[in-house]
């Protein structure tokens, strides 16, 4: 990696300078490459998180073991995401960003569902991020699967946040749950507000043939979230979100993404914010896949979030380990920040949170955990 003084690493990777995320018309001005010493970096950016699954942990067993990707959905997500109300969507949020924090994850482009607690809930998972110190770019995943007026009351809350200033995007839960009006309407709700559309992609067989039904309407700033039953040549602009340890988890396959012509970035879908871990996986999981991948291909993967995230290059992350570089991060495990500054204010300092306090929000989120669980065995 280049270096411009002794002990002083120039990240070299280029910035987009429009905000594909934010609100319309807000262009971001040119970020300068940032020199940083050997055991600091930009703040990292999560592509892609469920900041509202952080309250999953230790929630009641499935009516029966799910026994695909399809099953895994409705007997385990969206059965959580119907029993979120205001006060578990702000303690998940809150938890989930104490979380990223202490990753050294200063940005998160989060995928929200709660449908029976819909009007307001980007407001709650903004406020609650800003609360804690970390950035967010906010959708709610609209969906037809309760019906017209859930995907209809979906996308008035995207519009709604957007409308009011929020940082955004408009979300889609995929195109296998949605009408092919709904996606319509997302899109034409994105185009309207200069933002990009946030959508599952081709993550089971079940939603296979989604390029088909979305090429018409993708443009460079959707995010195209997982891709692992996308043909090689999909024909969808936008950037690919690689997932690989929530894949691997979900048995969905491999999405291969070098295959790619797309920018591809690297999401964890709610399973925490550690960037890092991460891009290990997802080294990992190429390597598996082929011997001669190098790690700075999944590096490259991270550094994509920054392109999605301009304003994460100017966040500063001081790490425990002397030497940030790729090939020696992919082998090193248990490498955490002690200080991380977001807009020069320090938000983390000797690894805990300084504008929240981590033990409340952790006592705070356990006890909501409790109440969201038990709504949960009554569904």
């Amino acid at each position: 990696m280049p270096t411009t003084a002794v002990g002083v690493t120039a990240f070299p990777w280029p910035i987009r300078t429009r905000r594909t995320t934010g609100p319309p018309g807000t262009d971001v001005d040119p970020v300068a490459t940032v020199a940083l010493t050997a055991n600091q970096t930009p703040g990292l950016v999560c592509a892609h998180h469920h900041l509202y699954s952080s309250l999953a942990r230790g929630m009641p067993t499935p009516p029966r073991t799910p026994t695909g990707f399809t099953e895994i959905l409705e007997l385990v997500w969206w059965r959580l995401d119907r029993a979120l109300d205001d006060q578990s969507i702000r303690w998940s949020a809150m938890l989930g960003a104490v979380e990223a924090l202490e990753r050294g994850c200063t940005a998160i482009i989060d995928h929200h569902e709660s449908p029976n607690a819909i009007d307001g809930s980007l407001s709650i998972i903004a406020e609650a991020c800003a609360e804690v110190g970390v950035r967010v770019s906010c959708a709610y995943g609209i969906t037809d699967r309760h019906g017209a007026d859930g995907a209809r009351r979906g996308l008035a809350e995207n519009e709604r946040f957007l409308q009011e200033g929020g940082r955004g995007m408009v979300g889609v839960h995929a195109g296998f749950t949605c009408s092919d009006e709904s996606l319509e309407a997302a899109a034409g709700l994105a185009a309207d507000r200069g933002v990009g559309v946030h959508v599952h992609v081709a993550e089971g067989p079940v939603d296979a043939g989604a390029a088909d039904r979305l090429r018409h309407l993708a443009t460079d700033d959707w995010l195209l979230v997982h891709g692992v039953h996308l043909p090689d040549d999909h024909g969808l602009a936008g950037t690919i979100v690689h997932n690989a340890r929530s894949n691997m988890n979900n048995a969905v396959g491999y999405a291969r993404p070098i295959r790619f012509a797309n920018p591809v970035a690297l999401g964890s879908d709610g399973i925490g914010a550690d960037m890092l871990d991460e891009f290990r996986v997802a080294y990992a999981r190429h390597r598996e896949d082929d011997v001669t991948a190098s790690p700075e291909v999944a590096w490259g993967w991270l550094a994509t979030g920054w392109d999605l995230f301009p304003e994460a290059v100017a966040d500063r992350v001081t790490w425990t380990y002397a030497d940030m570089d790729p090939w020696r991060l992919a082998f090193t495990t248990d490498v955490g920040p002690r200080t991380v500054e977001v807009d020069g204010r320090v938000v983390l300092a000797d690894g805990r949170p300084t504008l929240v306090d981590a033990d409340e929000v952790r006592a705070r989120a356990a006890e909501e955990a409790v109440r969201l669980h038990r709504r949960l065995e009554e569904t």
